[in-house]
């Protein structure tokens, strides 16, 4: 196995567990239709968490890509 397996499973654990912290949208009607929040803005930790699953995401993707492209 390469680097980039190692990476991508590493940030995919990572991004797994950072979007079962999440706590938006918890309902189960949420995703279907509207959930009756009126603040949609993310603040605080919920903001930091997210960012980091948008971070983990790109890093899984690239490792991905990487591990296809040169391996």
């Amino acid at each position: 196995m390469s680097i980039y397996n190692y990476v991508a499973i590493i940030s995919m654990l990572f991004m797994t567990l950072l979007i079962l912290v999440q706590t938006r949208g918890a309902s189960l009607g949420a995703g279907i239709g509207s959930s009756g929040e009126v603040n949609t803005e993310r603040r605080g930790t919920d903001k930091t968490i997210y960012q980091l699953t948008i971070v983990s995401a790109l890093v899984f993707i690239l490792a991905i890509l990487l591990g296809i492209i040169i391996g």
